[in-house]
């Protein structure tokens, strides 16, 4: 019976054994949550977990679905969803500004969640303009209202359910105090795991949302006789648009139409715009998950938001003028800190990032995915968030306990070192292959391509290193963040660091620039594992001064 799920249904397949998997670490959480961290926290995280899985959606979707319903270029794709992840972040910095206004930090969070949920609505129809292989520029622009709708929501949610977050464990500190200067210590201790538990729910989230779209877009065209190909959709518009195909193109497209179809294609005319349509359709319906998943986020977050904190407002005291001079200096040193930390930041995002962009061209076109769609892959990422934080956690907590505790600023030195472990595995894989340009990939012959592909593992491997990196940067720069901004500007310091990865996104398309275009495919990876390398000296070169501004003076 296993085998007959796995030969018929192997992505429903794959996604039961990860949840099998994850289940236990998820139950790990929860109990750890409950008695070692501040109340609230579950249900907050519970909030995130529905809206970022609503986002992996996009993100395992987003690249490839704008290329096959538009027919445009890889590069084009690449910088529509650049900007779209730019907006994403960096418009969490005016949604702070709003709630640290208002201070009105769940007003602002409900509203944010009931904004995506519109965007994701406008994504889920399937509107082609009449012609699935010519859809017009007009619906383009619908896509495009759509995703500014979805990254302006997630500018008034994200940076503020962070902040409320960082203000429950100031509470939670200032609790511990009270009972003594030990209490104080061991509640200061688990901030940084509690962000990280906080960020292992966004991935449960995550783990699920990339086995949708392919799963709804798998069934739709089984329910049309058709089967799936990553490389027709391209082909398909190509030969609708009246491009000229070369030899090996137009043989492929025979090849692969009547391999989908289950026999010869009579008219491919037909064929590629029923084609297209009906692969894009399946696609456009996985929104709706995304919908489903913004308002339960709402529905938990009202019920769970009388339990949750506000980031406390300012008090007006009167000081002299030599302590607001020593203030004053000292929100300098905080904020001087914050930037320096940043600076890193955009270049770890720009990396990292690459899981939808290089890497999933990566993943289509150079990796062997007949059998599980190359989307599926982006689950790996989240996967090994769930199952090595415990490893992660236990490692610090040992060198607590051993009197070798690591700061904040040198976890994050070490995971820029490790992001780069990713793209030197990739650069060392791609020149023992002698991997050509993307662009050369794609006009060779199936057979050739077939011959250059890899298997899986390398997905496996390159997200290994780039997962462990992220639980030395991603959850701890959150925890960074509440740690160093001053009282009453968390929310726009919050802001500042999904700024940063703003940042570092907008420039993200250059990776399937590079990929494609550059002669040699291992000179893009070379680039990223520079910038790495160069980013975790600049960090190595600051320790001292931000150990010292954080208290964490080694």
């Amino acid at each position: 019976m296993l085998t007959d799920l796995w030969t018929n249904h192997r992505m429903l397949a794959m996604l039961i054994a990860v949840l099998i998997v994850v289940t236990p670490f998820v139950i790990y959480y929860v109990i750890d949550a409950r008695r070692n961290h501040p109340k609230g926290l579950i249900g907050a995280a519970l909030s995130n977990m529905g809206e970022r899985f609503g986002y992996y959606i996009m993100n395992a979707v987003l690249l490839l679905f704008l290329c096959s319903k538009f027919g445009i270029s890889d590069d084009a794709a690449g910088w529509i969803y650049a900007v779209f992840y730019f907006l994403i972040y960096v418009l969490s910095l005016p949604g702070g500004i709003v709630a640290d206004k208002l201070q009105n930090y769940k007003g602002t969070i409900m509203a944010g969640l009931i904004v995506m949920a519109a965007g994701y609505a406008m994504m889920a129809f399937p509107i082609f303009g009449g012609d699935p292989g010519n859809v017009p520029t007009w619906v383009l622009i619908f896509t495009i209202v759509a995703l500014f709708l979805i990254a302006a929501g997630n500018g008034l949610f994200k940076g503020n359910l962070q902040a409320i977050i960082g203000q429950m464990y100031d509470n939670f500190e200032a609790d511990a105090a009270k009972r003594g200067p030990e209490q104080l210590a061991i509640a200061k201790s688990r901030r940084d795991s509690g962000f990280q538990i906080f960020y292992v729910f966004i991935n449960i989230g995550g783990v699920i949302a990339p086995f949708i779209a392919p799963l709804l877009r798998e069934a739709y065209l089984k329910t049309n006789m058709l089967a799936y190909n990553a490389d027709l959709p391209g082909l398909c518009h190509k030969f609708l648009s009246g491009d000229t195909l070369t030899a090996n193109e137009a043989a492929n497209l025979t090849s692969l139409s009547t391999t989908v179809s289950g026999g010869p294609v009579s008219d491919m005319t037909a064929f590629c715009a029923h084609y297209l349509e009906i692969f894009n359709t399946g696609v456009h319906y996985s929104f709706f998950a995304s919908v489903v998943a913004m308002l339960l986020s709402f529905f938990i977050f009202v019920a769970m938001r009388r339990r949750l904190p506000n980031p406390i407002k300012k008090e007006k005291v009167e000081v002299s003028a030599s302590e607001r001079q020593a203030d004053a200096k000292e929100i300098r040193q905080r904020m001087y800190a914050l930037f320096a930390v940043l600076g890193v930041a955009v270049f770890f995002w720009f990396s990292f990032h690459q899981n939808g962009q290089s890497l999933s061209v990566f993943a289509r076109d150079f990796v062997d995915t007949e059998s599980i769609a190359p989307e599926i892959w982006q689950c790996i990422n989240p996967f090994f968030v769930i199952i090595l934080t415990p490893v992660i956690m236990f490692i610090f907590a040992a060198l607590v306990k051993s009197g070798k505790e690591v700061s904040t600023p040198k976890k994050i030195a070490i995971g820029m070192f490790i992001t780069a472990c990713a793209y030197l595995f990739l650069m060392g894989l791609s020149l023992a292959q002698a991997y050509p340009s993307g662009e050369e990939f794609k006009g060779l012959a199936e057979a050739a391509k077939a011959a250059l592909r890899v298997g899986p593992w390398v997905l496996i491997v390159t997200y290994f290193f780039l997962t462990v990196a992220e639980l030395f940067i991603s959850p701890l720069g959150l925890s960074f963040v509440s740690k160093i901004a001053p009282k009453h500007l968390q929310g726009i310091c919050q802001g500042l660091w999904l700024t940063a990865t703003a940042i570092g996104n907008l420039f993200i398309a250059l990776g399937v620039t590079m990929l494609n275009s550059f002669p040699h495919q291992w000179e893009c990876w070379a680039v990223f594992a520079f910038f790495c390398l160069a980013s975790m000296g600049v960090m190595a070169g600051m320790l001292k001064w931000l150990e010292r501004v954080t208290n964490e003076k080694q």
